[in-house]
């Protein structure tokens, strides 16, 4: 890993093979730290998005538990296609304006939406239910 010195690499490799986190000075010990530089390694990593610090309580006293950050997911691609809501009647309505829930024009009960919207199904039957408010 570019950028981390060898003590944090194996902190981090120490926190990683530790099954539910390791308590933040229990990795002192296991480094040979004094809570000092202990705590100073540990904020590095957490500023590097490479673990999480968890406030937990262990025989009364506060500590850390510390754990390895969740890697990003790769990035997820949508393509999105257009064509499918150009023809909806609501972008040519003239009464757009009016259109709104329990108003006189209300999209739950617009025959040119369900129409549509069957035409998009396929021809099967919309079952339409009344918005909440």
């Amino acid at each position: 890993m570019a950028g981390i010195g060898e003590l944090e690499k194996k902190a981090l490799e120490i926190i990683e093979t530790q099954e539910g986190g390791v308590l933040q000075s229990d990795l002192w010990k296991m480094l040979g730290l004094d809570s000092r530089e202990g705590s100073r390694l540990v904020l590095r990593l957490v500023k590097k998005g490479l673990i999480k610090r968890e406030q937990v309580s262990v025989n009364g006293r506060r500590t850390y538990k510390l754990t390895p950050a969740k890697m990003a997911a790769e990035p997820v691609t949508v393509k999105i296609n257009i064509a499918s809501i150009l023809d909806i009647p609501c972008t040519t309505c003239p009464h757009l304006s009016e259109c709104g829930p329990k108003n006189f024009y209300d999209p739950a009960t617009c025959p040119l939406l369900e129409a549509w919207l069957a035409r998009k199904l396929g021809g099967k039957k919309v079952i339409r239910r009344p918005a909440r408010l």
